[in-house]
C-alpha cells in the first residue's frame, strides 16, 4: 500500500525546518515504505522545495504543493470577504491562528485568481508536480448558525438565486424555524443527510454546487498546466455541513484525502464538528449517534469507495494531549482498515516533521505491507 506524507512548513516566508531535515525525515521514511507523494507547504521560501523536490524526484516520488484556498490564502493579496444572510462582514481575525480558519466567499472570481496568482508568483518554479488544495469548503458550526447560513455578500445573492434559492427567504425561514431549520429527515454514512424542509435543504445543495464550481475551476486551471490535483476534504459523514458534496467536488480531481480523524479535537476531527453542531443547535430532530470505532471507519471507507479518483484516506499520526490524542493501537487499526477495503494507499496527517518517533515506527511495523 502506497503513502502520502505532509510536511507543514509553516505560514511565514522562512520554512519552519531546513531542507536537508525535511529529506532526512522522509528519506527514512521512504527506506521501509512505499512513499508515493509528498504534500508540502505553506511557507514561501522557494529554496527549500527546490532542495527538497530535487532529493524526491530523485527517489522518484512526486512533490505537491499544499495551496489553501478559501481560508490562510497565501501572499498580501487581501481576497474577497464572506458575509451573513444579512449583508454584514465576518470578524477580521487577530490572530495567526484565527486567520487560517477565516473563510472567505467562494463566488468570488477575483479569489480564484488570488489562488491561481499565488502559485504563479511562489511556486511555479519550484518543481512541483501538483497542487494538493485545502480549505476547499465553507464555514462549518465553529462560526455559529451564521457561518454555516453564508455567504450572503451580492455576489453569492446573485449565484444563489440563479440556483432558486433567494437569500433573504432563507434567512425568514430561519428566523421562524430557529433550530428546526435543520430538522434532518435522513442522515445516511456518506453524509448526504437530507433535510425535512424543502427549501432549507435547496439552500444547503445550493450552497455544495456553489463551492464544487469554484473548486472545479481551479482544477482545471492546475490540470491545464499539467499538474497533479489532489483535494482535502472532511470524513463523508460530516461533509454536507461544510458544504462539501463529494460527487460534485471531487469529479475532475486526480485523488482525494477524506480527513477520517476520529481522535481530533480540533477543526475537520469528526467527533469536534459534530459536537459544535450539535451544540449550536440542540434541538434539532433527526440527529445521529456517532461512535468512533472501527465500525465507523468502514462505513466511511465504504461510502468513497465508488468514486473514480484514487483515494488515499487521512489518517492522524500527530500527538498532543489536548487536540490529537492517538496511541498506535488506534494508528494500527486505522490503516489496518484502509489496507483491507482495497484503496489506493493512505495519506500520514498531518505533519510528519512533528509526529512522535514512536508512531512512525508504528507505522512502519505495522501499517503499510
Amino acid at each position: 500500500m502506497k503513502v502520502i506524507l505532509q510536511v507543514f512548513t509553516g505560514f511565514r516566508r522562512t520554512s519552519a525546518f531546513h531542507a536537508e531535515k525535511i529529506i532526512d525525515r522522509i528519506e527514512a521514511f521512504a527506506s521501509v515504505n512505499q512513499v508515493d507523494k509528498i504534500i508540502i507547504g505553506w511557507c514561501t521560501d522557494k529554496s527549500v522545495y527546490r532542495e527538497v523536490g530535487s532529493f524526491l524526484h530523485s527517489a522518484g516520488i512526486q512533490m505537491l504543493l499544499w495551496l489553501p484556498v478559501f481560508s490562510g490564502t497565501i501572499g498580501n493579496t487581501r481576497p474577497d470577504q464572506a458575509k451573513d444572510l444579512f449583508g454584514r462582514p465576518f470578524p477580521i481575525p487577530r490572530t495567526e491562528d484565527e486567520a487560517s480558519f477565516h473563510f472567505v466567499c467562494p463566488s468570488s472570481g477575483r479569489n480564484i485568481r488570488i489562488v491561481e496568482n499565488t502559485y504563479e508568483e511562489y511556486f511555479s518554479d519550484c518543481g512541483f508536480d501538483g497542487v494538493f488544495l485545502d480549505r476547499i469548503r465553507g464555514r462549518s458550526f465553529a462560526a455559529g448558525v451564521p457561518g454555516v447560513l453564508s455567504c450572503g455578500c451580492e455576489r453569492c445573492r446573485k449565484a444563489f438565486l440563479e440556483k432558486g434559492v433567494d437569500i433573504d427567504k432563507v434567512r425568514e425561514l430561519y428566523d421562524n424555524l430557529g433550530d428546526a431549520f435543520f430538522d434532518i429527515a435522513s442522515w445516511p454514512a456518506d453524509g448526504a443527510f437530507v433535510l425535512e424542509n424543502p427549501a432549507a435543504q435547496r439552500f444547503l445543495t445550493a450552497r455544495e454546487e456553489i463551492i464544487a464550481e469554484a473548486v472545479t475551476e481551479l482544477t482545471g486551471y492546475f490540470r491545464n498546466r499539467g499538474l497533479i490535483v489532489g483535494l482535502d476534504l472532511f470524513a463523508p459523514v460530516i461533509s454536507r455541513l461544510v458544504g462539501q458534496n463529494y460527487a460534485l467536488i471531487t469529479k475532475d480531481a486526480d485523488f482525494i484525502k477524506p480527513m477520517l480523524y476520529r481522535r481530533t479535537n480540533a477543526p475537520a476531527g469528526i467527533g469536534y464538528e459534530y459536537s459544535l453542531f450539535d451544540r449550536q443547535v440542540p434541538e434539532v430532530r433527526g440527529k445521529i449517534t456517532l461512535s468512533l470505532n472501527r465500525a465507523f471507519l468502514d462505513s466511511q471507507l465504504r461510502a468513497i469507495r465508488s468514486l473514480p479518483c484514487e483515494k488515499y484516506p487521512g489518517i492522524e499520526i500527530n500527538y498532543d494531549r489536548e487536540l490529537v490524542k492517538t496511541d498506535a493501537g488506534y494508528i494500527r487499526e486505522s490503516l489496518a482498515a484502509v489496507r483491507e477495503h482495497g484503496f489506493d494507499g493512505a495519506t500520514l496527517c498531518w505533519n510528519i516533521m512533528t509526529a512522535p518517533d514512536g508512531h512512525i515506527v508504528t507505522v512502519e511495523k505495522n501499517g503499510l505491507s
